[in-house]
């Protein structure tokens, strides 16, 4: 599912206040953390996630797998922390603008 300007922008002002439930460590980008976000999507639908690596390319390159790996999509990024929607199939939450 892809998101337009106007939800993206929903979505941002949302996010705010939020802070981040998943921090990428040290060892990266591994199968536990994968598995933690997805189980934090079946809670959340719009997280944020702190991700600690040196440079951009390393953190584009987890965003970029983030999204893939959970099916979600990237909302945007601020520094060292991205956020994340994924709709939930089953009932949708956070009620998205046309």
């Amino acid at each position: 599912m892809s998101i337009t300007q106007k939800q993206r922008r929903h979505l941002k002002s949302l996010a705010h206040h939020l802070k981040p439930v998943v921090i990428v460590g040290q060892h990266g980008l591994n199968q536990g953390v994968l598995d933690e976000l997805r189980s934090t999507f079946e809670a959340h639908e719009l997280i944020k996630v702190r991700l600690n690596a040196e440079d951009r390319a390393t953190r584009e390159t987890m965003v970029e797998h983030i999204c893939r790996e959970t099916g979600s999509n990237l909302v945007q990024t601020i520094g060292h922390v991205g956020v994340f929607y994924r709709r939930d199939s089953d009932k949708p939450r956070i009620k998205l603008p046309e």
